[in-house]
This record gives C-alpha cells, structure tokens and sequence, in this order.
C-alpha cells in the first residue's frame, strides 16, 4: 500500500505537520502524568519504569503480567511514521476481513482503533489511526502487525496508571528484557525510527516558519 509520506500532497502535508506535532506532544504528554507525586517520594532523582519499544517482541505479557486488573501498558502512535494506509496491518488482520470498520474486521480485541478518512487521492485514500487509551490493554497485537508495514504504533508504560512498583511484574516476565528504569523527568522511551521522524518534522516546521536554516 502507497505510503503517503512518501507521495507528498501540500494540503495534506500542511495540515499534518500542524495536527501531528500536537498530537505527538499530546502522546508524550500522557506519559509524564503523575511524575509529580513520583518526584516527591524521597530526594535526588527518581526513576520509574519503562518499555523500550526497540526491544519489545510484542509477547502479549504486558497485558497479562501486569499487577493492574487493565494493563497501565498501552499502544501509542507516531504520526510522524504512519503511511496512513487504507489497508493498514495494525489495523486489519492479514486474514480474511472485509474493508469496512465492522468489529469483525477489526484486528484489535477491544476495537480501541479508531479509523478516520483523511483524503482521497487518484487511487489512494488515506486514513489516520488514533488510539483510545480507555479501551486499549496492551496486548500488542496492533504493534506486532503494524511492524510488517510502517512500524508506527508501539507500546509505552502511561504512568498515570502505573503504580511504579519496586520489582515490574511485567519486567519480570518480559523475556526480550525490554523493561528499565528511566527517569522520572524522562518517563518515555521513543522507537528509534519515531525518535528521527519527530526530530525530522519539527525542523522541517522551524524552517517552514522562517526559524531555521535547513528544509
């Protein structure tokens, strides 16, 4: 499937670079909550735990390992990767499905996908992916289908949920040892490839804004 990040449209672009950076704050941002009473349980820097995306092999053991009845592990999104495919492998299974949003077809268990068109080029309509968090548990299952395309969904620790114990149950259980202790002032662990994306769009919007030098 045609990925539209690499079939530049100027209306498209436009309005992206403007909805995409506030949505990656936004994603990050979510995060961050409850750093606060993190940060006043002792003194020096405190430290909570997290999942480096890069590590993970999608095992299905942060929603079940987890000492929480819902997972405080949940998949997030980096517009930054994301093809904005029609046929998007996050999204529907590899199996037989049909191309509508039916909850048949849907690959996710608790349909906390959300699909929504974006634009229609000749021959490529293209769709954004959000996710909602409330119905989200973790299990992975988006991340490990959206890495045979663009690799843009992945899983992160939202630490207002977690509950930061001593000894992770799900660290424990990991067995791609992706799980560490990170800063409290730098909860999230970006994916290496979404991590040069989001650098990539914010210097291209400095330079668009007149603020930089480099396109």
């Amino acid at each position: 499937m045609s990925d539209a990040n690499n079939e530049p449209n100027d209306g498209l672009d436009r309005r992206r670079f403007l909805s995409n950076g506030a949505r990656a704050l936004g994603a990050l941002g979510v995060g961050g909550l409850g750093i606060g009473l993190a940060a006043g349980r002792g003194q020096g820097r405190q430290y909570v735990w997290q999942l480096d995306p890069d590590k993970c092999i999608c095992c299905g053991n942060c929603q079940t390992h987890c000492v929480l009845d819902e997972s405080a592990v949940k998949a997030v999104q980096c517009f930054q990767l994301c093809g904005f495919c029609d046929i998007c492998t996050g999204y529907f299974p590899t199996g037989e499905y049909e191309l509508n949003t039916a909850a048949e077809n849907h690959l996710c268990p608790t349909n906390a996908i959300r699909r929504k068109f974006i634009e229609e080029r000749p021959g490529v309509r293209y769709f954004e992916y959000t996710i909602d968090e409330s119905l989200c548990v973790g299990c992975g299952k988006c991340v490990e289908g959206c890495a045979l395309m663009n690799g843009s969904l992945y899983l992160q620790v939202r630490h207002d949920r977690c509950l930061n114990c001593n000894e992770c149950a799900i660290a424990v259980a990991c067995p791609a040892d992706a799980y560490r202790r990170v800063p409290a002032d730098e909860p999230t662990i970006l994916k290496e490839a979404a991590r040069k994306a989001i650098e990539g769009a914010k210097k291209t919007q400095r330079a668009a804004a007149g603020d930089g030098h480099e396109a």
